[in-house]
């Protein structure tokens, strides 16, 4: 599931990358707390174990 996760993240960030002249200051606002988001999710998991291999 983290797989997933972090899959969409990528698949969001492809065309946000590729319209980023059209979109502006607001898209770069968007991504940014999209990011931030995905960084707190990723710093809860690695926090709770999620990232061993046992």
């Amino acid at each position: 599931l983290l797989f997933l996760a972090f899959d969409m993240e990528m698949a969001f960030m492809y065309p946000w990358a590729v319209a980023l002249d059209e979109l502006q200051l607001f898209g770069l606002i968007e991504m940014v707390i999209f990011m931030v988001i995905l960084a707190i999710a990723y710093v809860y998991i690695w926090g709770r174990g999620g990232l061993e291999w046992d």
